[in-house]
């Protein structure tokens, strides 16, 4: 299998951020480019302990991210190769890119969560 942003789809494409994205098995694979500063914490709001849950692997391909856990915090920059452990959320510097691969499953149980908290910041 392979990708880029001409062969995967554009499935986001908002002022925020853009991501191509699609699974290749078990595996969800997203290519990502953050356009604004990007805090996601308020959207994870109801997962356990309000952070994403699910595993990431990747590589930032440009920019900065700050990863926040609960008892520490870990910048990555441009180059950087990453393991985010269940129990984070980020806050990424606009202009970042970033490739990531992620367990399908467990990333559903996130995107839902987003999903829900999304509709009700633009109903409520």
């Amino acid at each position: 299998m392979r990708g880029s942003k001409n062969d995967l789809p554009k499935t986001v494409d908002e002022q925020e951020l853009t991501i191509w994205e699609t699974d290749w098995g078990d595996i969800h694979v997203s290519l990502i480019t953050c356009h604004e500063e990007l805090d996601i914490s308020p959207v994870l709001r109801g997962l356990p302990e309000d952070m994403c849950q699910c595993p990431h692997w990747g590589m930032i391909l440009k920019g900065r991210k700050l990863v926040r856990y609960k008892d520490r915090e870990e910048v990555l920059t441009g180059g950087d190769a990453y393991y985010m452990e269940p129990g984070h959320t980020t806050l990424t510097d606009a202009g970042t890119e970033w490739l990531e691969f992620s367990p399908s499953d467990e990333l559903k149980k996130t995107n839902d969560a987003v999903a829900r908290n999304l509709r009700a910041m633009n109903h409520g």
